[in-house]
This record gives C-alpha cells, sequence and structure tokens, in this order.
C-alpha cells in the first residue's frame, strides 16, 4: 500500500467518522443536563435507537476478526452464540425488563441491594468492574487494533516490529474513543451506534458477497457452489467434543451465558434501561434479537471464504478477516470500512467506559462515599473513573496478541468465571 493510499483512506474514513461525530452531536447538543441524562441519556431512548446501539455495541470488531478466526480454523458451530441470541431477547424483552423499569433502577447492582444487601451490591459491581477492565475493554482494543494493523500494513510503513505497532494502534485507538466515552453520555453513544450500525450493515453484507465473487472467478453462484463442495466440513454448524461449542452445551451452559449478556451485562442492558417507556424498551430489544439472526452471514462466512482463498498461508486464525478485507475490498471503500470499523470499536469501547463509570458512581461512589453528590460532581467522578478504567485496558490489551487458542475463547473462558454466579444470583432474586 503506497503512501498516497493510505492517504486517501485517512482522509475518507476521517469524513465518514466526522459526519457521524456532527450528527450525533446535533442530536444530542445540549441534552446532557443531569446524572440521569449522562448515565441513561434522560430515559428517553426510543426503540430504533436502543436496537442500534445495542446492536453495534455487540457487534464490535471483538466479534468480526473472533468469529471470523474460528470459522477459519474450525467451523460453523460458533454461530450458535449468534442464534440462540434471540431466545435471552425474548426472556429479556418479555419477563425481565418490566420488571426493572417498574422498580426505576439504573443498574444490575441496584436490584440486588433492594433484594438482598449492600455487600452483595458491592461484590458483584467489583465483579463486573474486573471483567470489563482485565478482559472485554482491552479484547475490544486488540481485535480493533489488529484489523488496522493488516489493513495499513503499518509495521512496514513505519518501520517498526509489529508488536510496536500494535501498542501505538491500540493507543491512538483507545485515545479517541475515550474522550467521545467520557465527554459524550450514552445518548451521544447512543445515536452514534445506530449512524455507525447502518454502515456496519453495508459493509457485513458486502464483505461475503465480494468473497463468493473472488472464489467463483466473478460468478457469485459458483463461489457460493465451491465453500458448499470443497471442503463442507467447514460448514458443519454441530460442533463436537473438539469444537469451540460442542452441540450439546447450546442447551445447557450457552442459554445461561446469552441471556447473562443480553438480560444482566450492565453495557448492554443499560440502553433498555434507558427507554422512554416499556414499550419502547421491549421494541428495542426483540428487534435486536431478531438482527442477531443476521449476523453469521458477515460474522462467519467470511472465515469460510478466508479458508478457502487462503488456505494455511494465515499464520493466525485472528487475521483471516483482515487479511479478507485487505485482498477484496476496492480502494475508493477503505475509508468507509476503516470509520465502520473504528465505529464498532469506539461503539464497544465507548460503551463499555460509560457503564463502567455508572457501576462505580452509583452503586459504591454515592451509596458508600457521598449520598448526597450533586449531579455535577457524580458526572465529574465519573470522568476521572472512566479515564483510569481507560489507561489500565490501554496496557492490558497488547498483551492479548499472546493467546493460544485465539481472542474469541480467551473471552468466552474468562467471562465464564463471573458471568453465571451473576445470573443465579438475581434469577433468585426475581422469585
Amino acid at each position: 500500500m503506497t503512501i498516497q493510499q493510505v492517504v486517501y483512506i485517512l482522509i475518507t474514513g476521517a469524513f465518514f467518522m466526522g459526519l457521524v461525530a456532527y450528527v450525533s452531536y446535533r442530536m444530542t447538543k445540549g441534552k446532557v443536563e443531569s446524572a440521569d441524562d449522562y448515565f441513561l441519556a434522560g430515559r428517553g431512548l426510543t426503540g430504533i435507537f436502543i436496537a442500534g446501539s445495542l446492536l453495534l455495541t455487540n457487534l464490535s470488531a471483538e466479534q468480526l476478526i473472533g468469529l471470523n478466526g474460528q470459522s477459519f480454523a474450525g467451523n460453523m458451530s460458533a454461530m450458535a452464540w449468534e442464534v440462540t441470541a434471540g431466545i435471552a431477547a425474548i426472556i429479556m424483552a418479555l419477563f425481565l425488563l418490566p420488571r426493572f423499569l417498574g422498580i426505576g433502577i439504573s443498574t444490575i447492582p441496584e436490584f440486588l441491594s433492594q433484594r438482598y444487601d449492600e455487600d452483595v451490591r458491592r461484590l458483584t459491581v467489583l465483579l463486573f468492574l474486573f471483567g470489563y477492565m482485565c478482559v472485554t475493554i482491552p479484547s475490544m482494543l486488540y481485535s480493533g487494533g489488529l484489523a488496522v494493523l493488516q489493513l495499513f500494513d503499518v509495521p512496514s510503513l513505519l518501520g517498526i516490529s509489529f508488536e510496536q505497532s500494535l501498542w501505538l494502534v491500540i493507543w491512538f485507538i483507545g485515545i479517541v474513543g475515550a474522550i467521545y466515552a467520557i465527554f459524550g453520555g450514552l445518548r451521544a453513544v447512543a445515536v452514534s451506534d445506530t449512524l455507525n450500525g447502518i454502515g456496519l450493515i453495508i459493509i457485513g453484507f458486502l464483505v461475503p458477497a465480494l468473497g463468493f465473487l473472488a472464489l467463483g472467478d466473478g460468478n457469485l453462484v459458483d463461489g457460493m457452489k465451491t465453500i458448499a463442495t470443497e471442503n463442507p466440513e467447514k460448514l458443519n454448524a454441530i460442533g463436537s467434543e473438539n469444537d469451540s461449542v460442542p452441540f450439546l452445551s447450546i442447551f445447557t451452559g450457552m442459554i445461561f451465558a446469552n441471556l447473562f449478556y443480553w438480560a444482566l451485562n450492565q453495557y448492554v442492558i443499560q440502553r433498555a434501561l434507558g427507554a422512554r417507556d416499556l414499550a419502547e424498551g421491549q421494541k428495542g430489544v426483540l428487534l435486536t434479537g431478531y438482527l442477531k439472526l443476521l449476523v453469521p452471514i458477515f460474522m462467519l462466512i467470511p472465515g469460510i471464504i478466508a479458508f478457502h482463498l487462503y488456505g494455511t498461508n494465515v499464520d493466525k486464525a485472528d487475521l483471516a478477516y483482515p487479511s479478507l478485507i485487505a485482498d477484496l475490498l476496492p480502494m475508493w471503500l477503505m475509508g468507509f470500512f476503516l470509520a465502520v470499523l473504528l465505529g464498532a470499536v469506539f461503539s464497544s469501547f465507548n460503551s463499555l467506559l460509560n457503564s463502567i463509570a455508572t457501576l462505580f458512581v452509583l452503586d459504591i461512589y454515592k451509596p458508600k462515599f457521598r449520598p448526597d453528590a450533586s449531579d455535577k460532581d457524580l458526572i465529574r467522578v465519573s470522568k476521572w473513573f472512566g479515564t483510569f478504567v481507560a489507561l489500565v485496558s490501554f496496557f492490558v490489551a497488547p498483551n492479548l496478541m499472546y493467546a493460544p487458542d485465539g481472542l474469541w475463547d480467551l473471552i468466552r473462558r474468562f467471562t465464564g468465571f463471573f458471568n453465571i454466579p451473576i445470573l443465579v444470583i438475581v434469577l433468585s432474586g426475581c422469585s
């Protein structure tokens, strides 16, 4: 990639990101006047913005890189994470959300304090904070940095090592995203998420189409036939005991893991808790569950296409999707893809920083240290704490390159330590 091409991509990418930022600013200008505005968008989000924010928060670069890496190295069994999300969304919308909105809570630990006591509340907050800060946020920065590295070939461009390039890109992405999250609040995040989500869907369906054209030498149908007839075992969605998702685990642990993510994960459900009313919250959650059924098309199929195009020429599974983008996407679309990719990274990163600050301020700082704290004080403390968390994640993220079994497996194994215990505690409290 020449310097001229890099400059073109950066300029066009900056244009699209600037456009999203401008529209988001115009739609949210002057609407962050209280802690409720900052943390829950003034409880005024409609179903469309809830669904757009939920979807893009979930469909981050971590998903694009990790799931396509799973299908490249294995098969389609990882699609179970996506298609079973609809079940969790239905349970959330019809059974849990009415209860949460009826109580008027701002966080899940707040519900636990009402049902149990403050000790349970604080312990749950610590589990959330540790998991978000040490794995979830770093994994999103790492996957986004990896994609940018592959797209621009930063090591060759700057004449530095892969490790140095990864540190540089992660810090750049993290600093820009942190500024947006810390000063924008939830409403700005939700609006920008929805706009970036439109771009992600466009790119998401375009990449497999281009991949099929490449496999079929210009014929889309021939490309589809190739993945159906050559190495058809790659399309197997029924995982064996050696796959990342054994089939029987769909009906046991996976249902509970997805239920935690879509119903109790603070950075996900905070959008639903900020709904204008119950009907809008339910519309947003159910629409998200429906759209998740389409996700395997652009989260797993490209990994299969990459396997047929590259075979064993890709050293790491997590590099499969970035390699596909670099080879297949036209140059005039690279800037748009960069904007969409960074938008997805910023979305998840912003959402996590906003939620982790919400948890700390509303569940630890205010009830434990400053019960009479003003809204201005709460927002100020949340910004400082968000800055601290961002800095910690900047140091952790580059070290995920040493994960032996890929990014996706690392995340699922770690989160399994705390998501099921929290799920059991909350469901017991609902009884």
